[in-house]
């Protein structure tokens, strides 16, 4: 009885925490056990066993992500060991839904989270802001399936795209001016009127590959 009670006490607070449901939240410690082998906790190697993942052009950021501290609110740096299943919510949550019943402000709050999600998956030294050999990074992993693009026209669609966010971010530049890279700022604006849910999402209660930013 007190075993039980205690249970549902913790599934409470995880609800209040993640915003989930309660049987979300189960269906969701029955994923974690299947891939962590029934264990406290997750290692990076257990992504292994979802064989889907491993066709994501960029997989090893996904994967990265999961045990990124700053996602799992525990620093500004850094990476964890291993994750437990509260952590495995926390990163989780980065992917519920938007709920309807939520005000314009819980909105806009709910979407700054999303975002900060995908821009610390760019920003890989954790240094606040994406240079342009980290988007160059992304983009080549990105495009690494397929055949016909190379190397060198992926670098060229990378930074394109970088010298375009510095003219959104910045206005127009000086001859000799340097953009030093994309800070969380600069990433709002680049992604203001842009309905983040299509483009970041995941279907991984079925234990389907994990899309992100497709």
């Amino acid at each position: 009885m007190g075993a039980a009670h205690s249970a549902s006490e913790e599934v409470r607070e995880l609800v209040g925490k993640t915003g989930f449901s309660s049987d979300q939240i189960e269906q969701l410690h029955r994923r974690f056990k299947q891939l962590s082998g029934d264990q406290p906790t997750i290692r990076k190697e257990n992504f292994n066993n979802v064989p889907d993942l491993e066709l994501n052009p960029i997989r090893s950021k996904i994967v990265h992500a999961f045990f990124d501290n700053r996602n799992l609110r525990k620093g500004s740096s850094g990476l964890a060991d291993e994750i437990n299943f509260e952590d495995f919510l926390t990163i989780m949550s980065y992917f519920r839904p938007i709920d309807t019943t939520m005000d314009e402000e819980q909105v806009q709050l709910c979407r700054k989270e999303k975002l900060r999600f995908l821009f610390h998956m760019y920003d890989s030294d954790s240094d606040g802001r994406i240079t342009l050999e980290e988007y160059r990074n992304v983009v080549e992993e990105l495009l690494s399936g397929n055949p016909h693009i190379e190397k060198e026209s992926a670098r060229s669609i990378a930074d394109g795209a970088m010298m375009e966010a510095a003219s959104v971010c910045v206005g127009q530049m000086e001859p000799d001016q340097v953009y030093e890279g994309i800070t969380f700022d600069d990433f709002l604006k680049i992604w203001q009127g842009i309905d983040i849910e299509t483009k970041m999402h995941v279907r991984f209660l079925n234990m389907e590959t994990i899309a992100l930013c497709h």
